[in-house]
């Protein structure tokens, strides 16, 4: 039998792991990662954009809206207003509250819902009513949160009572369900 020509691998430097070699590869394989990483292909062929949210319309004005309130002739006042996403669409509604000018007293208030046409720049127009001045109600402590309209509303149990002084109180809401407004109340009477 003759000696082999090839030298012992055990003999080689490369054949002994030792903690250098191992730090030395840990070190090149973090550094290809990372290179990887940061050498990412582009898109290939043809990519879709991303869609873009459309953007809610601007809540309506409640200023020069053509409200279903007699006045007589008589001016109306928009005396508060509120908006917010009162049917879930994504855009907001406004809510005002309007009572036709008096020279003195309080006259009663309506309540109406405004929203926007569906083409681009149709004026704001009324699509319910809360509450109809007829009812001789005055509106106070309105607002309009997490998709419900709140109010109380003084009136009055008999037509006795005089108008300076309401002798009934009631807290309500209206929240949009079922395609309308449903309103929910808790009466408090309040003496005269």
């Amino acid at each position: 039998m003759q000696p082999s020509a090839a030298p012992d691998l055990a003999d080689l430097a490369h054949t002994h792991a030792r903690p250098a070699h191992w730090l030395a590869t840990a070190t090149a394989t973090a550094a290809v990662v990372a290179l990887a990483g940061l050498l990412q292909p582009g898109p290939a062929g043809a990519t879709a954009t991303p869609a873009t949210a459309a953007k809610p319309a601007p809540a309506p004005e409640a200023a020069g809206v053509a409200y279903p309130l007699d006045c007589g002739g008589a001016p109306h006042k928009v005396a508060e207003r509120a908006s917010g996403d009162l049917d879930g669409d994504g855009n907001p509604e406004t809510v005002a509250v309007v009572h036709c000018e008096a020279g003195s007293g309080t006259p009663p208030s309506g309540v109406y819902v405004l929203t926007r046409g569906k083409q681009a720049g149709a004026p704001a127009r009324v699509v319910a009513t809360l509450v109809a001045p007829e009812l001789l109600k005055t509106v106070t402590d309105f607002s309009v949160r997490d998709g419900a309209v709140r109010a109380t509303l003084l009136g009055y149990s008999s037509p006795d009572v005089p108008s300076c002084c309401p002798d009934e109180k009631e807290q309500v809401s209206w929240h949009w369900k079922g395609g309308a407004f449903v309103r929910t109340a808790q009466a408090e009477a309040r003496s005269a």
